[in-house]
This record gives structure tokens, sequence and C-alpha cells, in this order.
């Protein structure tokens, strides 16, 4: 009875580890095909893709929920919402190369999360706080992926 019993928890525990398998295999941020080799921009994008997770809203997904290749930062409907009325914006702007902002704007962004207009975005955006060196090293990652 007892080896039974053990091969049954045994089926059981190599079906769990194969479903986590596939559950890992899937990327969570699509990541362009050639890592930068300029420190900044390796910072930079560490901190787009590792730290604010950029791509969760800015990033378009099928319907399966998959990231689309290729269009990597460039702006989406956002797939959920707050579950209480409040402010909160339903799409996430495209950001690969910044095109509403220039850099010295992009920085001055990332330092006080106010828009040049001197607007805060509304949620789920965060209110990033970089320091002048992080906030110039996401600013020159997004700046590098103009298409």
């Amino acid at each position: 009875m007892k080896t039974r019993h053990a091969q049954y928890l045994f089926a059981f525990v190599l079906g769990v580890l194969i479903a986590a398998s596939f559950a890992c295999a899937q990327a969570p941020v699509p990541a362009p095909s050639t890592a930068p080799t300029d420190p900044v921009l390796a910072r930079g994008r560490y901190l787009v893709e590792r730290v604010g997770m950029c791509a969760d809203c800015h990033s378009p997904r099928d319907q399966k929920g998959q990231f689309i290749r290729g269009q990597e930062l460039a702006g989406s409907a956002l797939g959920f919402a707050p579950t209480v009325p409040m402010p909160w914006s339903p799409a996430a702007p495209p950001i690969a190369g910044l095109p509403s902002m220039t850099e010295a704007q992009a920085i001055a962004f990332f330092q006080d999360g106010k828009r040049p207009d001197g607007t805060t975005p509304l949620p789920p955006m965060p209110e990033y706080r970089f320091d002048s060196a992080d906030a110039a090293a996401v600013t020159a990652y997004l700046k590098s992926l103009a298409r």
C-alpha cells in the first residue's frame, strides 16, 4: 500500500513540476533581440524591463495575453480597471522612442512625475522619482527604441 501511495505522490509532484515549467517558460517582458553594450543603455533597459515593468501596460497583448512581438512599448489599451470609482487612464501611450517628449522633458518626468505641461499621469501610472542618473538612463534607453 505504501508503494502505491508513493507512486501517486511522485506522479502528482512530477505533474506540478511540469506545469510550473510551462508557466515559467513564458517570458514576462518582451526583450529586444540584442542587449545594449553601452552601460547607460544597459542600466536603462534594466530599469524599464525589470524595475518599472513598463511593458505590462505600454505593450499590446494578443487574445491569449501574450505580448505581441515587434510592438513592445508601442502603447496599449489597459486590460484591467479599478474595482472602485477613481481617476483612471484606460490606455498607456507609446513610449518606445519617447515620441511625445524631448530628452530633457523625459528626464524631468522620470525625476518628478510631472509631464511637461505640469500635470501628473492618471493611475495606474506611478509617479517615478528616479535620481538624475537613472532618469537619464531610462530616457536614453527608451529613445534608443525609436521605430
